[in-house]
């Protein structure tokens, strides 16, 4: 059985200058549901993280799965939580890849922040679960979420029509990728 000392070193997976990449944990429940509801209108219609006690039990238990990877970004200094991204449908084998989906909580938006954490969760997708590619599907409209991909060194691939449903309705989404070979890690 785990000590609480070794419980909490693997919490944090990746510190940053301004920026911590950990797992969720039941702890988490009460601020990252009230980031949620309090950023629902920022999100809609891009994405809809779970915003009830049940919807965020099942995001906990989806994450033990192994073809699933939640990682909640928080400010270092604060311990807040300003984002989250999901590995979903992780592929090893030939493929070695997952798909990348992430939303920001409203007010942390526009700091560099996600920015951060999304140079750490590649990091920690390249070189700790050693993955080849990543591909983040984003709405055409979704401008923020595009030009954060791009920083990063996302291309964009595609476009698929109806390709996901979010919120109730099937969505148009761009196809943004990565592979290892391509990432330039940066230090900012």
């Amino acid at each position: 059985m785990a000590t609480a000392r070794q419980k909490a070193a693997r919490r944090i997976l990746i510190k940053g200058p301004r920026v911590v990449l950990r797992a969720p944990h039941a702890e988490d429940r009460e601020a990252f549901l009230a980031a949620t509801r309090a950023s629902r209108a920022f999100h809609r219609p891009w994405v809809a993280p779970p915003t009830t006690r049940e919807a965020f039990d099942a995001y906990l238990q989806r994450n033990t799965r192994e073809d699933f990877e939640a990682l909640l970004a928080c400010e270092s200094e604060s311990g807040d939580i300003i984002g989250a991204f999901n590995l979903s449908q992780i592929f090893r084998g030939g493929f070695q890849n997952a798909y990348l989906g992430y939303w920001a909580v409203y007010g942390f938006q526009g700091r560099g922040l996600m920015s951060e954490a999304l140079q750490r969760v590649l990091a920690y997708t390249f070189r700790t679960l050693k993955l080849h590619r990543i591909e983040a599907n984003i709405q055409p409209e979704n401008v923020a979420s595009k030009a954060l991909a791009e920083r990063a060194g996302f291309r964009l691939e595609g476009f698929s029509p109806r390709y996901l449903k979010v919120a109730g309705r099937w969505r148009d989404h761009e196809r943004w990728a990565i592979c290892r070979e391509d990432w330039r890690p940066t230090t900012r």
